[in-house]
């Protein structure tokens, strides 16, 4: 399946979902190394048609949400998105995972960061953009500091495992705080 560029880095590309993903969501989703650091998808029964059903919605309501795909052959190997867009407040939070764990701690997750604040600070014109991680999750606290994501706060033992608990750290970037690097060059040709 083709999938469009929307925002091009030097290693991958942002493209709009398609319901022709629905069985790499799928995949990842139910790939527990690749879900627990999610959220709500280690627990949750996912379906090949499920996925089908969230991406149409996805793709009538328009919403930020792009797969993360390789520039050399067009490999997809994750998705990211922007939710609970508020466009009087001019905020969003920002969710994104590499679902295919060959590509981990190779700087894809930092360059689709880098790519869909791009789209959230010089397309969309946000002022704040928010995420929540869970404190367990190294590499991906890493990647979000070095996108110039700050801590802003705690929710203390918010995500159970068993009988332990982990933190959700909560981290925030402004608009000021990240200069474009893609859009304003497309802009001055």
């Amino acid at each position: 399946m083709p999938h469009f560029r929307k925002l091009i880095g030097d290693h991958c590309y942002l493209a709009p979902t398609s319901t022709e993903d629905a069985a790499l969501w799928a995949k990842w989703d139910a790939d527990l190394e690749v879900a627990i650091p999610m959220g709500d998808e280690a627990h949750r029964i996912i379906t090949v048609e499920k996925e089908r059903e969230t991406l149409g919605m996805i793709a009538e309501k328009r919403l930020p949400e792009f797969m993360i795909v390789l520039n050399d052959g067009d490999v997809p190997i994750g998705r990211c998105m922007l939710m609970e867009v508020d466009m009087v407040n001019r905020t969003a939070t920002l969710g994104l995972t590499i679902g295919e764990k060959e590509h981990w701690n190779r700087g894809y997750g930092l360059e689709a960061t880098h790519l869909l604040l791009e789209y959230a600070f010089h397309l969309l014109n946000l002022h704040s953009v928010m995420l929540g991680v869970y404190s367990f999750n190294k590499r991906a606290i890493r990647c979000y500091q070095k996108a110039g994501f700050k801590e802003i706060g705690r929710r203390r033992e918010a995500r159970r495992f068993g009988p332990k608990a982990y933190d959700m750290i909560l981290m925030d970037i402004l608009a000021g705080e990240f200069p474009s690097r893609r859009v304003a060059r497309l802009i001055e040709q």
